[in-house]
Parts: C-alpha cells; sequence; structure tokens
C-alpha cells in the first residue's frame, strides 16, 4: 500500500484541498456552451500564482480531481503539473457536488489521506461551509482551503486549516 493509501473499510481521515476554478470572465458575456468557458488571463494568472504556493507550502495530495468544465480542468492542470500529480477529470464535480458525492468521490479515489479537488459555486463554497460548520464560508474564485475532516464526512466535523484567496498571492 503506497503512502496515503488506506485499507477499504476503515477510511480514517482526510486532508481535502477545495480549489475553485480561476476567474473566467463575465459568463453573460460568454456565447458558447458554459462548460467550454475557459479561464481568463486574470485567472491564468490567479492559477499561476496558485500552483506555485501549493508547490512551496509542501501540498502533496495523493490525486488530483478536477470538473469537467474547461475552467476548471485549466485551473487542476497548472496545479498538477507543479506537484507533480496526475489530473483527472471527475465528473460529479461539474455541479450540485455534496457531502454524499464527496465520501463517494473519496471512496472511488481509495480513500486518500489526502485529496485536491477543483470545482465551482456555489458548490465549493456550500461544501466548505457544511464541512467545519460555518454559517458560510465564500471561496473566492481562484481560492484554495484545506479542511481536514474525520471520515465518513458528517457535517461540522471538519476543520478549516487554511484559507488563501488569490489577492494574497505574490506575482510568481
Amino acid at each position: 500500500m503506497g503512502e496515503g493509501d488506506r485499507r477499504r473499510g476503515s477510511p480514517g481521515s482526510v486532508e481535502l484541498y477545495l480549489v475553485r476554478h480561476g476567474h473566467a470572465g463575465d459568463p453573460e458575456a460568454w456565447h458558447g456552451p458554459d462548460e467550454k468557458r475557459p479561464l481568463s488571463a486574470k485567472g491564468e494568472g490567479q492559477v499561476s500564482r496558485l500552483a506555485a504556493f501549493l508547490q512551496r507550502a509542501g501540498v502533496r495530495p495523493r490525486a488530483i480531481l478536477t470538473s469537467p468544465r474547461l475552467r476548471a480542468s485549466q485551473t487542476a492542470a497548472p496545479i498538477g503539473d507543479a506537484l507533480g500529480v496526475k489530473v483527472r477529470a471527475e465528473p460529479l464535480l461539474a455541479a450540485g457536488v455534496d457531502l454524499v458525492d464527496l465520501e463517494r468521490i473519496l471512496s472511488a479515489t481509495g480513500d486518500p489521506a489526502s485529496l485536491l479537488i477543483v470545482g465551482h459555486d456555489p458548490d465549493f463554497s456550500a461544501l466548505a461551509a457544511e464541512l467545519t460548520g460555518a454559517e458560510t464560508l465564500p471561496l473566492p474564485k481562484g481560492a484554495a482551503a484545506r479542511i481536514d475532516a474525520n471520515r465518513p464526512l458528517v457535517p461540522g466535523s471538519g476543520v478549516l486549516r487554511w484559507l488563501v484567496p488569490p489577492d494574497l498571492l505574490p506575482d510568481s
């Protein structure tokens, strides 16, 4: 069993990294299908700074999963490159993901001790709030949060270790 793996039936705890995709412009100004809306130049800069931050911080997820929507996969790819972790698309992260879905994702991924997921709002802000028991916990575009939680995931059982909005990240 590799580092970060667990035996089936004893999922333990998880170091969960929630990353909201970078800025992707005004959705009302986009004329194509929403799932193909790309990152803006601002979003690309956010993602570059976030990837460098995560690398410097020593973040080492066992897996990186992303929504298949373009802006999310464009966010995940540079992070995966910086951390040396292969990125895999997870359709459940495209929209409407909740704690039940997240628990399914964790189980299907082999119950990793550390997982980084890239997705969208309002899902990710709602997940962060529900996991930590906060009334609200907004994740801005291009932000990352680390939440440590026992498994199975239960509302209010997670501990927010940090939340880094993109405006705090220095230019690379």
